[in-house]
């Protein structure tokens, strides 16, 4: 994990929440690939895509549960994941390889190795796809290295649901605190209403990083007095949000 440099002499005092509200979760968009379970991601690529797109998307997920995982240098599953974003387009591509991957049934192991020899899309859709298939913290080496670059749509991806369930608290702040280096939304930060509620740390590290920017003559980014709002223990703290878990070969919950 990339360590942000904190000082403990900053204080929040200037950074009170601007609203008194009740601070309400972030949504995930629609059939975001990470928080929408595989058979819905289905049905919507399902309605969405033409024919051809249609066909070879049953194709590739019939040949992946064919074969699932991986078999010599590189498996036709693997190969398929390459070719997503022609065939079913730049917008849809992200979910048809989450399925993929689902259909394989891709093990820790699987997604490691596509992880590092893939694309940036191909590691975006590992990401993606790891609240689906991994149950337990075997993968967060990959949340950890995504949180290492400053590709915007990686670190986007590494803080969903599966972040949101394993990365431990110093790890999870810092993640926090990435997006809001590189300007990635903290709506992406899943389970942040609920992780970032009553965490005096992370309201302290919000203030050094304001100050920071105050001093260096940058404006101080909205998302950071949202995240600051959360973090207020008179505040009532969302309900966690429910996160797909690992599912079975049929797309559903196992």
């Amino acid at each position: 994990m990339t360590h942000l440099h904190t000082t403990p002499e900053a204080d929040t005092r200037n950074l009170t929440p601007r609203s008194a509200s009740t601070p309400q979760p972030p949504t995930p968009p629609p059939c975001a690939p990470a928080h929408v379970r595989p058979a819905a991601l289905r049905r919507h690529l399902d309605s969405r895509l033409a024919g051809a797109a249609r066909a070879w998307l049953d194709q590739a997920l019939d040949e992946a549960a064919a074969h699932p995982g991986t078999h010599g240098p590189i498996s036709v599953w693997e190969l398929r994941l390459a070719e997503a974003g022609r065939r079913c387009g730049a917008e849809h591509a992200d979910a048809a390889r989450v399925l993929i991957l689902c259909a394989a049934r891709a093990d820790t192991l699987a997604l490691t190795r596509v992880y590092q020899q893939g694309t940036a899309a191909e590691r975006r859709a590992v990401l993606y796809a790891l609240p689906h298939l991994v149950p337990g913290p075997d993968a967060l080496p990959l949340v950890e290295d995504a949180l290492r670059t400053n590709d915007t749509r990686l670190v986007a991806a590494a803080v969903g649901p599966y972040a949101a369930r394993h990365l431990d608290p110093h790890q999870w702040r810092h993640a926090v605190l990435k997006c809001l280096f590189t300007g990635v939304p903290v709506d992406a930060v899943a389970g942040l209403g609920h992780r970032a509620h009553a965490d005096a740390e992370l309201a302290r590290m919000l203030g050094d990083h304001a100050a920071e920017r105050t001093a260096a003559g940058r404006p101080v980014p909205e998302d950071l007095h949202r995240v600051l709002t959360l973090t207020d223990p008179t505040a009532t703290p969302p309900a966690p949000a429910t996160a797909p878990g690992p599912r079975g070969t049929d797309g559903e919950e196992s």
